[in-house]
């Protein structure tokens, strides 16, 4: 490096001194990143449309979609039976519950703790061999840390050691921690399994508890998420929209699925229960049943009525408010759907898109004729008393700010584009055009636009104009016709409930759907977010249809959607409980899942819910840390360190004053 091109970085090569304050630790940490590049890839776990459904949502991410069954088969097959290894994985995937039902089948319990600690270690050892001693050090737990470094690290055909070895082993059993040391060691498997986490959107709705899920996602080591727009609605909710508020409600009674509303997250249905009593109390709620599992929630007849009025009482608050939205947004081209000012009350019709049908309820006791759209008193403060629940309840405010710490509308990670409805298009297989606020937006430019106003939405000043606007565009991106995460053309909510006809219920996909069955148009959109032709685009969203033959794998394998298909309503339909996607050092493969029966069997009887593993791409070599973006970044900090020890030699930068490491460990 030239004396003039050194003084140009002079600024950054001393700020970069700060943390190398000599050649030598500059020099030492460009062996270290070396050494790192030569790692294999870290194993990277994709699941999309959880929907709620908690404790599949466990098994899968405690089984890592059958990674962690492959990893004690290699090491374990030829000392365990075949059932023995699927008790041993069940005791990994749920070490605190499933724990106890082994011991009680034990004879020796001493013996059963030494065998199993020590299979525990060897499996351990295998899926921490990925990671430097560094890394898997900052995983281990801290009341355990120096010993169980010791054991991971332990050669047990080490004759001087063997007896100091077993003495620790020994040694847990004596002061009886032998079940906390499993299962940390179980955690700790399981964390070094799985380097990076992707969840591709629509963690709620449908499901009763994903509260649960965004709980474990927030204490994971590694995560990142894509929005789905049942998502994006909830963000609005928490940040007060009156319209998403609604709209999550609407959905949540739909399914007789209450528990996340009251149970996850304590909101408080009294006003709206109490107000639905009362004024749909002689109402007709027939086309407002709901319609969820009748294994789930509280069936009772008197109850499902009782959520019927809700359902009904809450739907026409949506309807009179996505007027008032619509009406201030014309850029939503949503002009239309307004439906309250499109019936004839007289007639008892609505229009549809241009066309005249008939209602199949007129009963509708808070709609003024003559200002359908107006929200009378009680509606007004039913709906100020719900926007206080949501967006007082600490744990959805942390739960939101995570969605948007860590999620966004796309994500870009070691090649691959993740996203979880579409990048719209036109007919004729182009980037579909839309204009919001005056500016033409299309393919990246508008996922880049939707994610910027989802955030104002949330974080803009109160009471300000652009978080009204941005809370408005928060319940765009949940059914609007161009809405990179709804990819429909509506959504036939009104029409289900109020028009006969099927015509008016059909929410045509955007052309996207069809036209990334070719691979020219998966190309063209990884050319426009600057992948190459060898990337991928991983998608969710929309649940593949397995038993009429719909491969999930499109455009010649640049394409995977991997819609968990964790919803229980979709089993029937597609035919499998959906796919999930493991990456690791060797190549992609699409893990396809059984519906889950419960945790319950899982734990007594072993079951697994993963049916086959499909692998579609292998690489000639194996993938290294150096091949990653990760490692990308390491090589161009061994480089920014190469040039700052030239400068050390040079005397550009001083050497400052070398730095102790203490090690207080013997």
């Amino acid at each position: 490096m030239a004396p003039s091109n050194a003084r140009q970085n002079l600024k950054y090569l001393q700020l970069l001194a700060r943390d190398f304050p000599t050649p030598e630790a500059a020099c030492a940490e460009i062996i270290n990143l070396t050494a790192l590049l030569r790692l294999p890839k870290g194993t990277e776990h994709f699941m999309s449309d959880l929907h709620g459904e908690a404790e599949a949502f466990t098994h899968i991410l405690n089984s890592a979609s059958g990674v962690i069954r492959e990893k004690v088969d290699r090491v374990l097959g030829d000392q365990m039976s075949e059932e023995e290894r699927a008790e041993f994985s069940t005791l990994i995937y749920y070490p605190r519950k499933k724990l106890p039902f082994l011991l009680a089948k034990q004879t020796d319990t001493d013996a059963f703790y030494l065998q199993t600690l020590t299979r525990l270690l060897d499996v351990c050892r295998l899926v921490s061999s990925k990671h430097t001693r560094s890394f898997v050090r900052k995983a281990l737990p801290e009341e355990f840390a120096y010993i169980l470094d010791e054991l991971l690290h332990a050669h047990f055909e080490d004759h001087n050691k063997e007896a100091y070895y077993h003495a620790i082993l020994q040694s847990i059993l004596d002061v009886q921690q032998a079940d906390a040391f499993i299962e940390e060691l179980c955690i700790l498997i399981k964390k070094l399994s799985v380097l990076k986490l992707h969840i591709v959107g629509d963690l709620f709705d449908r499901g009763p508890r994903p509260d649960m899920i965004l709980d474990q996602l927030v204490a994971h080591h590694s995560v990142d998420i894509q929005w789905g727009n049942h998502d994006v609605v909830w963000m609005g909710a928490a940040s007060g929209s009156w319209l998403c508020i609604a709209t999550v409600l609407t959905t949540s009674f739909a399914y007789n699925n209450l528990e996340a509303l009251e149970d996850g997250y304590g909101i408080n249905l009294r006003p709206l229960a109490t107000f639905a009593d009362a004024v749909y109390k002689k109402v007709d709620i027939s086309r407002f049943m709901p319609k969820g599992d009748q294994d789930r929630g509280d069936c009772q007849p008197h109850r499902l009525e009782q959520v019927a009025r809700m359902r009904k009482a809450i739907s026409v608050i949506m309807f009179k408010l996505e007027c008032e939205v619509i009406a201030r947004n014309p850029d939503f081209e949503m002009q239309g759907r307004d439906f309250l000012n499109h019936i004839d009350f007289h007639a008892q019709t609505v229009v549809v898109e241009g066309k005249r049908y008939a209602l199949l309820d007129c009963d509708l006791p808070t709609v003024d004729p003559l200002a359908p759209s107006r929200l009378t008193q009680q509606e007004q403060e039913v709906m100020k008393a719900l926007q206080r629940s949501f967006t007082s309840n600490e744990r959805l405010k942390r739960h939101v700010r995570f969605l948007y710490d860590k999620g966004g509308v796309y994500h870009i990670e070691n090649g691959n584009l993740l996203y979880h409805g579409a990048v719209p298009l036109t007919e004729s297989g182009y980037f579909a055009q839309e204009t919001f606020e005056g500016t033409v937006y299309a393919g990246r430019a508008l996922m880049d636009y939707c994610d910027r106003r989802a955030r104002l939405g949330y974080f803009a000043p109160q009471g300000s104009q652009e978080r009204e606007k941005g809370q408005d565009f928060l319940w765009y991106l949940w059914c609007g016709h161009l809405s990179p995460l709804f990819g429909r053309s509506r959504m036939a909510t009104f029409e289900r409930i109020f028009v006969g006809e099927a015509e008016c219920h059909t929410e045509v996909k955007n052309p996207y759907y069809n036209w990334i069955q070719k691979a020219e148009t998966d190309q063209m959109i990884l050319r426009e977010f600057g992948l190459g032709e060898n990337s991928h685009i991983i998608n969710g969203h929309v649940p593949v249809r397995a038993a009429e033959g719909e491969n999930p794998i499109k455009g010649s394998g640049r394409l995977i959607v991997v819609d968990g298909g964790f919803c229980r309503a979709y089993h029937e339909k597609t035919g499998t409980a959906g796919y999930t996607l493991v990456y690791n050092s060797h190549g992609m493969s699409l893990r396809v899942h059984e519906p889950f029966e419960s945790q319950v069997k899982a734990i007594e009887e072993n079951s697994d819910i993963i049916s086959q593993v499909n692998i579609f791409e292998t690489t000639d070599h194996r993938i290294l840390v150096a091949d990653t973006d990760e490692g990308k970044e390491m090589q161009a900090r061994i480089q920014d360190l190469k040039e700052l020890v030239q400068a050390y030699h040079m005397g550009i930068v001083k050497p400052g004053k070398r730095k102790r490491n203490i090690n207080t460990k013997a």
